[in-house]
């Protein structure tokens, strides 16, 4: 349709009529999205009704945005935390405090066993990890694994809180025992920065699941059971932990790009 609408087929565009077939109401509507002058006379041709009812909305609406509420105001604080944690980590802080507290108390209580608290160390931060970055503990986890950001860098920013939230209370319990810092520091981050490179093939949350299963299978039930110290967990270990930590951490950092990917 090269000119304007002849009248009589935008009359009946308007008033619905039946008797224009698809092709005409195609060509009507084409020219339309082109042509203001053909709109503009639609609008004229519009019933007393509906301009009336037009009328009224475009009052309301300038009523509401003149009297409605300002908008709401935003705390940078927000927008921070969102940035580097999420929500659904508060109730697993609260677990990781309790069992640290729970473990100190059983250490002050019967000296003679197996500490607990290092027992504990090197797991402490995987459960914060699994729910910092998991699909299922995180509402929003289809908008933040479609920013920009997502991936190695806002994985790090939600460890860095893990180990400022899991690390004091461990260091406050190891201090009131006497332990070297070392041993429950050494281990942890080795298992974080394990849980971050297997992370990145399988997952953080299922890499915390295996490291985690594993460490309570091979060391902890085995030591709480014959009462005798492991190795692992001795100051003569501390070298091999260590370099554990230092490869796992270099490893992660080469391997960044496995976590470009959303996680599955």
């Amino acid at each position: 349709m090269t000119t304007h609408i002849p009248s009589p087929a935008l009359e009946s565009y308007v008033a619905a009529d039946p008797g224009l077939d698809d092709a005409a109401v195609w060509a009507v509507e084409v020219h339309l999205e082109n042509c203001a002058e053909c709109r503009a006379r639609m609008a004229e041709m519009a019933a007393p009704p509906l301009l009336a009812l037009l009328d009224d909305v475009q009052v309301a609406i300038d009523r509401g945005v003149r009297s409605g509420p300002g908008p709401v105001r935003r705390h940078p604080w927000r927008r921070m935390v969102h940035r580097w944690a999420v929500w659904s980590v508060v109730p697993w802080i609260v677990t990781v405090l309790s069992a640290v507290l729970a473990a100190f108390l059983l250490d002050r209580q019967f000296p003679e066993r197996p500490s607990l608290v290092l027992l504990l160390a090197p797991v402490a931060p995987l459960a914060g990890l699994a729910v910092a970055w998991s699909r299922r503990s995180d509402p929003a986890w289809e908008i933040t694994a479609g920013t920009s950001r997502a991936g190695l860098e806002m994985l790090f920013r939600r460890t860095v809180v893990v180990l400022a939230t899991v690390l004091p209370p461990l260091a406050l319990a190891g201090w009131r025992l006497g332990m070297n810092p070392a041993l429950w520091l050494l281990p942890a981050l080795t298992f974080t920065a394990a849980t971050l490179l297997l992370g990145g093939r399988i997952g953080v949350d299922r890499a915390a699941a295996v490291l985690g299963s594993a460490w309570v299978l091979v060391i902890v039930v085995p030591a709480i059971t014959s009462a005798d110290l492991p190795v692992v967990i001795r100051s003569e270990s501390l070298p091999v932990w260590a370099l554990a930590a230092v490869i796992g951490t270099v490893l992660t950092l080469l391997r960044a790009g496995d976590h470009q990917r959303a996680p599955r």
